[in-house]
This record gives structure tokens, C-alpha cells and sequence, in this order.
């Protein structure tokens, strides 16, 4: 989750400008795009920005109330977000030493096998309720349990337990077409499907608990993203050598060359995801105020949408790679605040902890302390904290 949140944002910096501007040293430069070409292509990231982001917010919601193990939120806490800009940074630095080292061709070849492993089950995770609607009542529906275990007798732990039935197969056979597709073909629809699953996954189940974490996260990833777009070229240097689901990708020369187009503008999807689940969070507050309203929800909505235009405005006004938190973030965050204090309602904001809806129940989100410290350590810790027996951590494919 570092890595792809690290190269997230690079693709999305390389690919806008690089949509725009003359191709490297040694290569033929593409003809320039035309208006329409780059209002569709823009207007179409936008579009599939928000889709995630809106419909991850309401899920969120229900997957907050979920008791299915398979279906767990993994929340975010203050502390993790304080380390999420250094790791990522370690791990972009990490992948830029890898490329400069070894062949691309072969660091390619293990990420697309990877990515094509979470692609399918992200995939499949996303259209699973919609399918629902689709399969007969007579459907024949088997249930069945994936349990994955570490130890024995009384010091068996509970590594995955992962229920799922006959309707999931059938997703997940259907997900698995695409999943080929994009491996064979590397197509831009595939490449979309998956990263729309993505981040839909990512908003839908990786959770702030409070809004000084979300804070704390978005102001890390603002300096974090500014230094490394800005200070150096690692960012844009591991882009372009990066073949993955980890953008959003329209051609600008659509109107041209229909389907088989290749001059794309890009949207890394740390800059859905990051913003995207602040957004959610501020609907879980929404909700919680028990108003039948939902002012904060509506209100980092709108903001999400004005950061994204400037930063495209932005770009075409320098023609340079522009980092997209350094307009998101502040807009995201200002907006909300700003109603907050008009509404009298900073105190409210700010003493809402979302993981009080959902613990005991919902594991920390162990992916970025285990740098320093295992994940059994944490959570012990997190067991000392709580008055309510341990729940063994149970990891949804989904959230890999």
C-alpha cells in the first residue's frame, strides 16, 4: 500500500504533463492535443475521480456497521499517519534504486504479475453487491470458508479467515477476464477497471479514526508530495519506468483514433484515495450529528472538485508537472473547517472519533508500524487498550 500510494502520485504528475508536452530525447514528439481532445480527456478523469470517492463514502458507512469478518475497515490512527510520509518516501526511494539498478523489463514483469493478483480480487470486491441484483433467486449458492491459521492448541492465531460463496466465484471469474485483458493487452479500459476498484477499496476500507489523524495524514502527504515532485526527479524518474494499475488514464486523442489512442492524461490514485478518505470520514461525522444532513460530506465534495480543476488550470498555465495534493489538501481540509466554525461546530469536529462506531471489532491498520514493530507487538498494545477480549486480525483479499 506505501509503494502504490508513493507512485500514485508520480504517475499522476508525469502523466499530465507528459500528455501535454514534447516526448524525451531520442523519441518522436506527438503531435499536439486539440481542445476538445483535452476537455474530454480531463473531464473524463474528473468524472471517474469522483465515482470512487462518492460511492467508497457510502460504503464506508456500511461497512463501519459490518460484523462480516471478510469486510473489517482497517482505521487509520495518528500514529500511523505520522509515518506513512517517511515510509512512503523510503519506498519510493527504494523502487528508484530498483530501476536505476536492475532490468525494467523484469521489475515490470513482477509488478504487473502482482498487480494482476490484487487487481482481480479488488475487481471482483467492487461488483460483488451490484452482481447480487443480477443472479436469480433459484441461484444455486454454496457457502464456503478460506482459514489460513499460525501455531496450535491454545496459541492458534487466526491469519485469514475469508468466507465467500458461489456468487463471489462467479465475480471473481468475471474479474478475472479483465484481469487477463489488461495482462495481455495492458489496455486503457483495464487499466481504468482496476484502478477505479482500487480506489473504491481504498476509500471504502481503509478508515481515519478522527479528523486531527486525517489532518495529520494530508498535511504529511502535502510536504511529501511537494518535495518530491518539486526537489527532485525521483518521482517523475520511477514514473516513467512504472507499469501498473496505479492511475487513471484517458486519451486526449480520442476523437482521433477512438479505442486504440495513446496520448493519455493521467491521475495517480493517491490523489483520489488520500482526499477520498477524509471525504468519507467527514459523511461518518455527517451521520453521527444525526442532522439528516450532510453538510461536511457535500462541502469536502465540492472542495475535492475545485482542487482538481485548479491543479489541472495550473498545469496547463506552467506546462509543468504539478503536485496534486499541494491544491487538494488545503481545499479539502479548508472548506470543511471553514463551515465548521461558521456552524459552531469545530469542537464537535474535532472530538468525533470514528473508530468508536466500529471498535471493538476493527483492527488497527498494521501495514505501516510494522516498519518498526511487528504486527503481533501492535496488537498486543492494542489488546492492553482495550477493556473487550482480542480479535484476531482477519485481512479482507480486498484491502492487500
Amino acid at each position: 500500500a506505501v509503494g502504490a500510494a508513493a507512485m500514485e502520485e508520480a504517475a499522476a504528475h508525469n502523466g499530465s504533463a507528459a500528455g501535454a508536452g514534447p516526448g524525451a530525447a531520442g523519441t518522436p514528439v506527438r503531435p499536439p492535443a486539440t481542445p476538445e481532445g483535452m476537455a474530454l480527456a480531463y473531464g473524463s478523469l474528473v468524472l471517474m475521480a469522483l465515482l470512487p470517492i462518492f460511492f467508497g463514502a457510502l460504503r464506508s458507512v456500511s461497512c463501519a456497521k459490518s460484523k462480516n469478518s471478510s469486510e473489517m475497515p482497517e482505521t487509520i490512527t495518528s500514529r500511523d499517519a505520522a509515518r506513512f510520509p517517511i515510509v512512503a518516501s523510503c519506498t519510493l526511494l527504494g523502487l528508484y534504486l530498483f530501476f536505476k539498478i536492475f532490468s525494467q523489463e523484469y521489475i515490470n514483469l513482477l509488478l504487473s504479475m502482482y498487480f494482476f493478483v490484487l487487481g482481480i480480487l479488488a475487481l471482483s470486491h467492487t461488483i460483488s453487491p451490484m452482481m447480487n441484483r443480477f443472479f436469480p433467486a433459484n441461484f444455486p449458492n454454496k457457502q464456503y470458508q478460506l482459514l489460513f491459521t499460525q501455531g496450535s492448541g491454545e496459541s492458534k492465531e487466526e491469519i485469514i479467515n475469508y468466507e465467500f460463496d458461489t456468487k463471489d466465484l462467479v465475480c471473481l471469474a468475471l474479474s478475472s477476464i479483465v484481469g487477463v485483458w489488461y495482462l495481455l493487452r495492458k489496455h486503457w479500459i483495464a487499466n481504468n477497471l482496476f484502478g477505479l476498484a482500487f480506489s473504491l477499496n481504498g476509500v471504502e476500507l481503509l478508515h481515519l479514526n478522527n479528523v486531527s489523524t486525517g489532518c495529520i495524514l494530508l498535511g504529511g502527504l502535502f510536504i511529501y508530495d511537494v518535495f518530491w515532485v518539486f526537489g527532485t526527479n525521483v518521482m517523475v524518474t520511477v514514473a516513467k519506468s512504472f507499469e501498473a494499475p496505479i492511475k487513471l488514464v484517458f486519451p486526449q486523442d480520442l476523437l482521433e483514433k477512438g479505442l486504440e489512442a495513446d496520448n493519455f492524461a493521467m491521475l495517480g490514485l493517491g490523489d483520489i484515495v488520500i482526499p477520498g478518505i477524509f471525504i468519507a470520514l467527514l459523511l461518518r461525522f455527517d451521520i453521527s450529528l444525526k442532522k439528516n444532513t450532510h453538510t461536511y460530506f457535500y462541502t469536502s465534495f465540492v472542495a475535492y472538485i475545485f482542487g482538481l480543476g485548479l491543479t489541472i488550470f495550473i498545469m496547463h498555465i506552467f506546462k509543468h508537472a504539478q503536485p496534486a495534493l499541494l491544491y487538494l489538501v488545503p481545499a479539502c481540509i479548508g472548506f470543511p473547517l471553514l463551515v465548521a466554525l461558521v456552524k459552531g461546530e469545530v469542537t464537535e469536529m474535532f472530538s468525533y472519533e470514528s473508530s468508536a462506531e466500529i471498535l471493538p471489532h476493527t483492527p488497527r491498520l498494521t501495514h505501516f508500524p510494522s516498519v518498526s514493530g511487528s504486527p503481533a507487538s501492535l496488537a498486543d498494545s492494542m489488546q492492553q487498550k482495550l477493556s473487550c477480549p482480542r480479535r484476531r486480525r482477519q485481512q479482507s483479499p480486498s484491502a492487500m
